[in-house]
């Protein structure tokens, strides 16, 4: 009994170490999964995009239920990857891959929220996916850039997966989509057609969010396209974490940096 317990013990130890190695992505063949599941994300995102086209087939409940055991599978390592079942649970993206779970489950009665499913790709830009690749392809310069447009894009289709389900949801085929896409841009960029109006009060709200949080976004973006760029580098003296990629002293208290070279 000893022998098995300390066996069992060991397995789940290794189970646990292999997964976390998997979320780091730093070996090929972890990078290759992990780029795999980055390729399953966004066909989530296309299923939720081309549903009313497969709303009325057979193949949309088959399709839904495969990416909710997908999705049911994934969690279920991450939580074994996880230092404890707390720290998992309390998660941004556990709470979110819960109610996205729930949406594949239960389609026809929680169709409202499906557009959260957006949001894992939001995951995306704060995985080792992104900061692994980039670093392969000596790009790291860009990472803030490449975070700001996957920000940007998470909020463009997470305001117009709302304003579709809770608008336009009863339009056929792609009308609805395109309409509530239509209306996000426009009000994004502060045009304002007026064209296409959400009624009552919510849809005033939604415009009223959508505008400020879409123009401190695109804001966001700009500045993160146009200032110069800058490492992430934490001085061992007073812990300031940006530097200039050049930098030989800190600009706060002087300590002498050895901020290594791109890609090294």
């Amino acid at each position: 009994m000893d022998i098995l317990g300390t066996s069992d013990g060991a397995g789940v130890k290794g189970l646990r170490h292999g997964l976390q190695q998997l979320e780091r992505a730093e070996s090929r063949r972890s990078f290759l999964l992990q780029a795999l599941f980055a390729i399953v994300d966004v066909a989530i995102l296309a299923f939720f995009v081309l549903g009313p086209y497969l709303r009325s087939g057979p193949s949309y409940l088959i399709i839904d239920y495969a990416i909710a055991l997908w999705i049911a599978v994934e969690m279920v390592g991450r939580a074994i990857a996880a230092p404890s079942f707390r720290r998992w649970m309390v998660r941004p993206m556990t709470l979110i891959d819960l109610v996205v779970l729930g949406t594949l489950l239960f389609p026809n009665a929680l169709f409202n929220f499906a557009f959260l499913r957006v949001m894992r790709l939001w995951a995306i830009g704060r995985s080792p996916l992104l900061t692994e690749g980039l670093r392969r392809m000596s790009c790291t310069q860009h990472l803030d850039v490449v975070r700001a447009v996957l920000n940007f894009l998470v909020f463009l289709f997470l305001i117009t997966g709302f304003v579709y389900t809770a608008f336009f949801y009863g339009r056929n085929g792609s009308e609805g989509f395109v309409d509530a896409l239509y209306f996000t841009v426009a009000t994004v960029t502060t045009t304002g057609f007026g064209d296409i109006t959400l009624p009552g009060t919510l849809g005033k709200l939604t415009s009223v969010v959508t505008m400020i949080v879409g123009i401190s976004l695109f804001v966001r973006l700009a500045q993160t396209v146009v200032r110069p760029h800058k490492v992430t580098f934490p001085c061992h003296r007073c812990g300031l974490q940006r530097h200039d990629a050049d930098a030989v002293h800190c600009k706060a208290c002087g300590e002498i940096l050895n901020i290594p070279d791109e890609g090294s």
